[in-house]
């Protein structure tokens, strides 16, 4: 099967529908196509409707190779669809629901929704195992800054000097290797060690800066700190790599998607994370098939998406 490496390719590759389908099929059923409702083999293939029809007489049911995926039920085309991965998996700094719906000639709206089911394919869970070796800890604010609103609007956000009014967002990252991030309600010593103590292996070199809530962290790990009011290295002991890290994600905010809601900043977070993780030794095709092998199992509703409906 022809697999496109660059853009320009994969946008005149899939814009034919039958290549979309098989480059799909290829990725999400390697062993061959199995009934996303029943799980049985072997369904018939409808060529002009371009469907299956399971072989299973107690299902019997019809699908497409968007059942079961982040494009269940939507109207918009595979090559759209796939543009869009293609684009989240390997912009750097991210790509704007904006510059979508201009490029694409589809709405705002459907692009946002889009982009945020992409993003949910992009989560990597627990893949890879904990993080060991060499591990940078820290944690930063992510908001909008109080002197650049409006008065109004700085008063409804409670966005004030320093931390007051942002986000906490966590991060750990494994030196060479992967990040894991999240989004918490306090720096209090009981959360970021549960994180910590939960992605990181126990024995491993831990470095942070010098807050109080990471102290304890001796007793699993050889835990070194970096005192920011004195210094920033002191040999191998800093937190470059991590806040490194969050300038990227900064970047990513300010520059691209300029107003995040607290509610999706983990989307975000997550997106970031896996171009982070996947930048070695990876191509820009290769990413865009680790997106395309993770779209089945994680559809993303509107409702779901906009809190209109239980999360959990």
């Amino acid at each position: 099967m022809e697999t496109p490496n660059t853009l320009m390719e994969a946008i005149q590759f899939l814009a034919n529908p039958d290549n979309a389908i098989s480059y799909l099929v290829a990725v999400r059923w390697p062993n061959g196509v199995t009934c996303p409702y029943c799980e049985a083999g072997n369904p018939m293939f409808l060529a002009t409707r371009r469907i299956w029809k399971c072989r299973n007489g107690k299902c019997g049911k019809q699908f497409s190779i968007k059942v079961g995926t982040i494009m269940e039920d939507s109207a918009i085309g595979l090559d759209k669809w796939l543009t869009v991965m293609w684009l989240a998996a390997n912009c750097k700094n991210g790509v704007s629901s904006y510059e979508i719906a201009r490029d694409l000639g589809v709405t705002q709206k459907s692009a946002w929704f889009m982009l945020h089911r992409v993003r949910e394919s992009m989560q990597d869970g627990d893949t890879g195992g904990k993080l060991a070796g060499e591990v940078e800890v820290d944690e930063t604010f992510i908001g909008g800054k109080a002197r650049n609103m409006h008065k109004s609007k700085r008063e409804a956000s409670g966005v004030g000097p320093g931390s007051k009014g942002k986000v906490i967002a966590f991060g750990m990252v494994e030196r060479g290797g992967r990040v894991k991030t999240a989004v918490v309600g306090t720096r209090r010593k009981t959360i970021l060690q549960k994180h910590i103590r939960e992605h990181v292996q126990a024995g491993s070199a831990i470095f942070s800066d010098e807050l109080l809530s990471y102290e304890g962290l001796s007793a699993d790990f050889k835990h070194a700190v970096i005192n920011h009011a004195v210094e920033y290295v002191r040999e191998n002991v800093h937190t470059n790599t991590m806040e490194n890290f969050w300038s990227l994600v900064k970047r990513q905010l300010k520059g691209t998607y300029i107003s995040v809601e607290p509610f999706h900043l983990f989307r975000y977070l997550d997106e970031q994370a896996f171009r982070y993780n996947n930048r070695k030794e990876m191509t820009d095709a290769d990413r865009f098939r680790t997106v395309c092998k993770h779209i089945a199992g994680r559809r993303l509703t509107w409702n779901k998406l906009t809190g209109k409906e239980a999360t959990a």
